[in-house]
């Protein structure tokens, strides 16, 4: 695990923004920055932006070297399962990848009955809902506990700055942005890697609980996953050894993702509407620390963070001109 005092070092220095102008052009959504060069690649640039309820809320220390080289070796494990747009990855901070046109959904796999947002799952069940996105729910479930199976949620894909709308499959495909095609198909795929993902995680002694995958297609119309997978960013883990015990005991189950920022964020009445209050440094560093422990229980290695100014090393590593 990093120090303390690393941690503490690095929260002025955090990636927030680029500005590469001589890499291509510029595509930027609530944690990556995108360039796609003249000769159509594409150069994703994982900054330390932290987002949650659709909102960007602050930046944490060595964030995006923790999802840029979490996503990296989960795309190398499930490749067999699914093909991806990883190419290689340059620097710490950039996966430089297939361009591909995307698929204006995103799938959203979850297999418990859970959440903290207006969106969850858990809180439409709360309120009395027992259809969610298509699926009919049964009766007497208890918060945290695990659905029959995993069912797909999907969500339209919202520019920054907008709120994600979930549906089940028919109201997803009446907005005409997503074939049948393509819907079915990234389903399928999605479906096969959350199984991965499970299976991958319950050896490393964790719970995935739910997860959120995203598609484009290549040049060649082929299907190949986009952005990330399986990071704190994009899943909700759950300590397996603690799950039962802490279930018995009516108290929520031991978390190693991004949900510590979402529930400091509500115990302060702040669920989305207008500006959040602005992150204390040691929210900052408690929430970096959860990143690089899911780091490295998942891939069983340590996190070593490169602590090198990030916008010179990355444009030296690209081999271009830089401008912060």
């Amino acid at each position: 695990m990093v120090d303390v005092s690393t941690l503490q070092a690095a929260l002025p220095h955090c990636l927030e923004h680029t500005s590469f102008e001589s890499l291509g052009s510029k595509y930027e959504g609530k944690v990556r920055d995108n360039y796609t060069t003249a000769d159509g690649r594409r150069f994703i640039v994982v900054t330390d932006r932290i987002s949650a309820f659709d909102r960007v809320l602050g930046t944490l220390p060595f964030k995006g070297q923790v999802l840029n080289r979490l996503a990296a070796w989960w795309f190398e494990r499930t490749a067999k399962v699914a093909p991806n747009h990883m190419a290689r990855v340059p620097d710490a901070n950039v996966l430089e990848c297939v361009e591909c046109k995307p698929i204006l959904v995103e799938m959203v796999v979850r297999a418990y009955a859970t959440g903290t947002t207006s969106t969850s799952l858990w809180t439409h069940y709360e309120r009395g809902a027992r259809v969610f996105c298509g699926h009919r729910l049964p009766e007497g479930l208890k918060k945290h506990q695990r659905l029959p199976h995993p069912i797909i949620t999907p969500t339209t894909k919202a520019p920054k700055g907008e709120h994600d709308v979930s549906g089940s499959r028919e109201e997803i495909l009446a907005t005409g942005q997503v074939t049948a095609k393509d819907f079915d198909e990234a389903a399928e795929v999605a479906m096969n890697l959350f199984v991965e993902g499970q299976k991958t995680c319950a050896e490393r002694g964790l719970i995935l609980v739910d997860t959120k995958y995203e598609f484009g297609r290549d040049k060649a119309g082929k299907l190949l996953v986009i952005d990330e997978i399986h990071t704190p960013d994009s899943s909700r883990f759950w300590q397996a050894a603690t799950y039962d015990a802490r279930l018995r005991a009516g108290q929520d189950p031991e978390p190693l993702d991004k949900d510590f920022v979402r529930r400091w964020y509500i115990d302060q009445g702040y669920k989305g509407d207008g500006t959040p209050p602005p992150m204390p440094d040691e929210v900052r560093i408690g929430a970096a620390q959860r990143y690089i422990a899911a780091f490295e229980q998942i891939t069983g290695g340590p996190f070593v963070p490169d602590t090198s100014p990030p916008v010179a090393r990355i444009a030296r590593n690209l081999g271009i001109g830089a401008r912060a």
